[in-house]
């Protein structure tokens, strides 16, 4: 199952939705389980890859002493002046980078974070290679990929709903790209590929996906991800109702009030 070019991108309104509604849905509690994997060794320079609007970057200083420099890129200018524009920090340097063609100088890392970005990556051994080859020797690659779209349940219902809406061409984004690259002989296959000798330490981690009503998790998924560029391009003015139906969906499975759904990823660290 491949990505096409229009999953990696994030324009428009869609960082604003994606940190107020998905991150605090999915991505908050693997965040700071990402920080706390970074800070149990000592560390003085960190590259986060496809940082997004920064919840990785956010949790790495928190839970890092204060001297940590962090360089934090993404490949979406919007996503990056987003992210600067909220809480001040001051060791953190934002910058617009390609994971396939990193413009740092090699060997120049004690660590490369990479938060459930990887699955975007078009060439995922290249990108691992240029996580090698910023490595120190010693350093760490710490990454995450999410599990299968059926052990998250909240993406796996968005999906289906929106199967109804368009019969003949039901949009597969989250299914294709988010939740396509779970399995992990063929992510520990990338990395050997990519050049990594060392065997990598991988964790499933299950954790529970929670919002205060079912429309949260609709709004996330259907305009706070690059569903939304699909859903637009099927039919431009059918967006609220794709959403709607979303909505309407997570309902019927997680009741009215307050939903709460299982989600899972996998987490890999590999020493170079």
């Amino acid at each position: 199952m491949t990505s096409n070019r229009s999953d990696s991108v994030f324009a428009e309104s869609v960082p604003e939705f994606y940190e107020t509604y998905l991150v605090p849905l999915i991505f908050d509690y693997y965040a700071k389980d990402m920080a706390r994997r970074v800070s149990s060794e000592p560390v003085g320079r960190v590259l986060e890859i496809a940082a997004g609007t920064g919840a990785v970057t956010r949790a790495i200083v928190d839970a890092t002493e204060p001297g940590v420099s962090i360089v934090a890129t993404d490949l979406n200018q919007a996503m990056l002046d987003f992210a600067s524009s909220g809480r001040p920090l001051e060791n953190v340097t934002w910058q617009k980078a390609d994971a396939l063609s990193l413009p740092f100088e090699a060997a120049s890392f004690d660590a490369v974070v990479c938060q459930f970005s990887a699955m975007f990556f078009p060439d995922r051994p290249q990108a691992y290679s240029e996580a090698l080859r910023m490595l120190k020797p010693g350093g760490r690659f710490i990454f995450s990929v999410w599990d299968r779209i059926e052990e998250n349940h909240f993406a796996e219902t968005v999906t289906e709903s929106l199967k109804g809406l368009f019969p003949n061409d039901p949009p597969r984004f989250l299914e294709r790209t988010p939740h396509g690259y779970f399995d992990l002989e063929e992510v520990v296959s990338d990395l050997k590929i990519g050049g990594f000798i060392a065997i990598p330490d991988i964790e499933t981690i299950e954790s529970r996906s929670k919002a205060d009503k079912p429309s949260i998790p609709a709004i996330a998924y259907c305009q706070g991800t690059p569903l939304r560029n699909e859903i637009e391009n099927r039919n431009g003015s059918i967006l609220g109702h794709a959403t709607d139906v979303a909505t309407a969906a997570l309902a019927n499975r997680f009741g009215e009030g307050a939903v709460d759904g299982k989600i899972q990823g996998h987490v890999l660290s590999v020493r170079a």
